[in-house]
């Protein structure tokens, strides 16, 4: 929040210029037209309000820091639709991960007062905090790989995004479930993000200050920057200034994260103006440099993983993350937290940066927003140049199909394994990476290994040898490994077959129980050859249902022993045991006298079932208990 005489940014001007947008707004020749960039104030939150009520979006929180200094900072719509009450710039948003930035601030500051190292062992710092590390000797974690997603682990269970977390302490959400905090793979060589991380970061600042995470950070960040409203809790501050969060069902119950400090801030546009002029001020706030320009340039350079160390400069710093928007770089952190959105950038290089908080989970909706805000933070900015000395590079070394070696949850890389292929292909001196959802990147190599992104000419993507995998890939957040073309065609023939196969199945059956009871078919071997392969496809379109059930509530339903995650545990054993046996007892009557092309049909299905069922097992579906 601004202190009580305004700060320098907040001046006379800043005031006169918002003044005269508002008189604008009122005039129909400042209506913003859909698709074109804003030109001033007034016609950039016109535009913003135009998403807001096409999405049915409650409230926004927006602050923008221009170049000059000059700060907009307002809350938009309704924080309370309930009360009828209007969204300022005193509104308290929940700012979800952008909680983790102030983690990597306080590791920073402790750095600079000589207390800690980034390059520090944790096990030694906190041997209270349970973790696994099978590479702890060759590579212990360190507290840099907390922050930046290289410490090998799994993000938090579902039963820990589950838990409503009220009156715990950081340590007790630590313990809740360590054992999600296992490494996968050698720390420091891949980025996959972990809620854990900053925690664990976090509870390291209380060890080594004596003091509450939340205390510390209060003292030392929310006073300075004058954040005086700012709460980790769902304070008394926050029930009379806070914006409620809603979904299709109405607003929603105030949820306590397990881990503070990486998604529990609530705080107002005002206050979330003085963070972002912290970054773009290089850690000075007025008269007082609160960490270095050189703590900042660090919290910005992505640098512990194998990646960082080949030259990659896009991707996740210490809580930090840089983004493409034609050829800037913005740095900064988003968020969601249930369904609140929000996004902090800023271009350091020209003083400007925003911040956008939103009480509703629009994807869609959020994404035009931000575009509107960067359109027109960039319009009149100047872009840097961009260097593309080209070079030639072995095109068979990178041309091919990817897969993402570094999946955020465990649980879901059996989907991440078919959905997100990558194809990369290569004209000249130019690389294409082709996304599974058509999303297309351009990069240019500058030497064997290293590629520039088209847009901004940094490096952007280079391959090395990874310590498990052999050579990879590395983008800003994807670590990808090539596979055949025969194996990502093969699995979605499969798998295409197998789906198409099941459905029809389960229509050939309504038509078989039919003609048994007319009595056209068989009792014993004919009818059951049939009707047995479509028990595992039932069994199937059953787990469809319930997870598309789950889907409204998703953390309560799988996160916790319920009839969902419950039925999903039995339903799943039982597809793969009625799938072995299917395909079994076809195997068996092979010579039964029935139409062949019918039992072709059912032997092939089965066939198909106990492979899905492999497969699932292979990636611990099979009997899985997603409330553990």
């Amino acid at each position: 929040m601004y202190c009580s005489m305004l700060k320098s940014s907040y001046t006379c001007i800043t005031r006169i210029i918002v003044l005269i947008g508002m008189v604008h707004l009122s005039c129909p020749a400042f209506a913003q037209k859909k698709g074109s960039t804003p030109k001033i104030i007034i016609e950039l939150k016109h535009a913003i309000e135009q998403v807001m009520d096409e999405a049915d979006i409650p409230a926004v929180g927006v602050a923008l820091i221009q170049p000059d200094g000059a700060v907009w900072a307002e809350g938009l719509g309704k924080s309370d639709l309930e009360n009828d009450i209007d969204a300022d710039e005193n509104t308290l948003f929940r700012i979800g991960s952008m909680t983790k930035m102030f983690a990597a601030l306080a590791v920073l500051k402790l750095q600079e007062q000589g207390l800690i190292s980034l390059k520090d062992k944790i096990q030694d710092i906190i041997p209270g905090i349970g973790f696994e590390n099978p590479w702890a000797d060759e590579a212990p974690i360190l507290v840099e790989h907390l922050l930046e997603h290289t410490t090998g682990w799994n993000d938090l269970h579902i039963s820990e995004y589950a838990l409503n977390a009220e009156g715990m302490t950081l340590k007790e959400g630590l313990d809740y479930h360590p054992d999600s905090r296992i490494s996968r793979w050698v720390p420091g060589t891949r980025m996959s993000y972990c809620n854990s991380g900053p925690a664990v970061a976090a509870y390291i600042v209380e060890k080594i200050t004596g003091q509450d995470y939340e205390e510390y950070t209060k003292e030392n960040f929310f006073d300075p920057l004058g954040m005086t409203n700012a709460t980790f809790l769902n304070s008394e501050t926050y029930q009379r200034l806070g914006a409620k969060l809603y979904d299709d069902k109405g607003p929603q119950e105030y949820y306590h994260v397990i881990m503070r400090p990486t998604a529990s801030i609530n705080a107002s546009p005002k206050e979330m103006a003085e963070l972002v002029r912290l970054f773009i001020n290089r850690g000075r706030i007025d008269t007082l440099q609160l960490l270095s320009r050189a703590s900042l340039a660090r919290m910005e350079t992505p640098s512990s993983t194998i990646a960082a160390k080949s030259g990659l400069a896009y991707g996740y710093g210490l809580s930090n993350y840089s983004s493409e928007y034609g050829a800037f770089v913005y740095h900064g952190l988003s968020g969601s937290l249930s369904s609140g959105l929000t996004d902090l950038s800023y271009l350091p290089e020209h003083r400007a940066g925003y911040v956008l908080m939103t009480t509703s989970g629009s994807d869609e909706a959020f994404e035009r927003i931000k575009e509107l805000i960067r359109s027109y933070q960039a319009r009149d900015l100047v872009p840097p140049a961009v260097p593309l000395d080209k070079t030639d590079f072995n095109a068979a070394d990178v041309e091919g199909y990817y897969l993402p070696i570094n999946p955020r949850f465990d649980l879901f890389y059996f989907m991440e394994r078919l959905a997100g292929v990558l194809r990369i292909t290569v004209e000249g001196k130019t690389c294409e990476k082709k996304g599974p959802f058509g999303k297309t990147e351009t990069f240019l190599a500058i030497e064997k290994d290293k590629f520039v992104s088209s847009k901004t000419g940094r490096v952007s993507m280079v391959l090395v040898d990874d310590p498990l995998a052999g050579k990879v890939l590395i983008t800003g957040k994807e670590v990808l490994k090539r596979t055949s073309t025969f194996v990502v065609f093969g699995l979605w023939i499969l798998f295409g077959l197998w789906i198409l196969l099941m459905f029809s199945g389960l229509v050939l059956g309504a038509a078989w129980a039919v003609q048994y009871w007319r009595g056209k078919i068989a009792s014993g071997a004919d009818i059951q050859v049939r009707l047995w392969p479509l028990v595992p496809s039932l069994l199937m379109v059953g787990l469809i249902i319930l997870i598309i059930f789950g889907m409204n509530d998703f953390f309560q339903a799988f996160g916790k022993p319920g009839f969902i995650s419950i039925s999903i545990f039995i339903l799943t054993i039982l597809f793969l045991l009625t799938a072995v046996w299917s395909l079994y007892y076809i195997t068996r009557n092979s010579k039964t006298k029935m139409n062949r092309a019918i039992y072709w049909y059912a032997a092939v299905l089965a066939g198909l079932h106990c492979f899905v069922s492999c497969y699932l097992l292979w990636y611990g579906i099979i009997g899985v208990r997603t409330w553990a």
